[in-house]
């Protein structure tokens, strides 16, 4: 179906009223909100309910032969939509998680609408990618082990389509030393902010530029109160990589390290983990997606790899081919001026239902 049959004023309606529905990871009460509109977007354009998993909501069946995918949770707090609601100036609309992905959602609905043989075809919408899936990984992974295909419908990056994705692993570091008076003893104390600030260095170098490998000590605290040796301490690290041996590297290093300080000590606590999305699990599917673009009258596609991570990278972990990307154009993901070029919406939802047509 050409770009020219999809209604771009009614996909920017929807795409308003899902902005307006805020949905940070985490707060229930707003996620429910957003769900609501999530599946009411569902459920009027291709005649079917969800089925509901907690705050997670699928379409078709249990295990699809072809799965989208996609998440309503966003970056932003309650709040934001009272400061930077969702505005259209031209072709370009703004507004809290339009690029990240609610746009991709509103694409994803209406291209499945222009599909008329959609057996097998799946979709899952979850509520904390932005968190790390925690309480959706496991769903993810039992509708997508059997699939052909999985296409998510994220951002695009500048236009392309993503082929390859850093994997990811994220640490928490809990360091303990002893309080003392900074005044009266201070030397029966051991600085668990010393101890915080060797381990940064050490951390920090274990970044690899040449293969891509970043690790980066980011969120930290220390101490009580400015008279008393700081007693504890907690470092958050992000290591990306587009190797799955690198992140295994850093894991082993992560695992192995004690503290610099006589009597200080060290726990390490794992959190969310992802694979990367290698470039042999999406580049049929990008290439019978270019194909489809060609024969749409399409732009050329391009493909890209960047460093975050989604969903997709769980699918591919699991030998799935996985295509990302296929959501909005536009830019400034998780970022105050995110935004969604509206012409192009029409054009990504007539790829999406082209690529859906030849899979299915």
């Amino acid at each position: 179906m050409p770009a020219e049959a999809f209604d771009r004023s009614a996909m920017t309606a929807d795409l308003a009223a899902l902005v307006s529905a805020e949905s940070p990871s985490g707060d229930a009460a707003a996620l429910a909100g957003c769900r609501a509109v999530v599946a009411e977007l569902g459920e009027r354009l291709i005649g079917a309910a969800p089925a509901e998993h907690g705050e997670h909501l699928r379409w078709g069946p249990e295990r699809p032969e072809l799965l989208l995918l996609g998440h309503y949770d966003t970056v932003w707090p309650v709040g934001t939509l009272a400061r930077r609601p969702f505005e259209v100036a031209g072709t370009r609309a703004t507004g809290p998680g339009c690029f990240d992905m609610k746009a991709g959602l509103v694409q994803l609905f209406h291209a499945l609408a222009a599909v008329p043989a959609r057996a097998g075809v799946g979709v899952l919408v979850t509520s904390d990618e932005e968190t790390g899936s925690r309480t959706s990984r496991e769903l993810i992974e039992a509708t997508a082990r059997d699939a052909r295909a999985v296409l998510v419908a994220e951002p695009s990056a500048d236009g392309a389509l993503k082929t390859s994705r850093k994997g990811l692993a994220r640490y928490e570091l809990r360091i303990y030393g002893r309080a003392a008076h900074t005044g009266l003893d201070p030397e029966r104390g051991v600085n668990a902010a010393l101890e915080l600030a060797h381990q940064i260095r050490a951390i920090a170098a274990l970044t690899a530029p040449a293969r891509g490998t970043t690790v980066t000590p980011s969120v930290c605290s220390a101490g009580t109160t400015v008279n008393t040796v700081p007693a504890s301490a907690t470092l958050a690290v992000d290591v990306r990589a587009y190797d799955a041996a690198e992140l295994e590297r850093v894991d082993r290093w992560m695992h192995a390290r004690r503290a610099v300080l006589p009597g200080a000590r060290i726990e390490v606590r794992e959190g969310p983990r992802r694979g990367p999305l290698q470039r042999s699990a999406s580049f049929g599917l990008f290439q019978q997606a270019a194909r489809a673009a060609e024969e749409l009258g399409l732009a050329a596609l391009r493909e890209a790899s960047v460093g975050g991570g989604s969903d997709g990278n769980l699918t591919a972990a699991l030998g799935v081919p996985t295509l990302d990307g296929l959501g909005a154009v536009g830019g400034g993901a998780h970022a105050e001026e995110e935004w969604v070029d509206l012409r192009a919406m029409p054009d990504r939802a007539a790829l999406l239902a082209e690529l859906l047509r030849r899979l299915c």
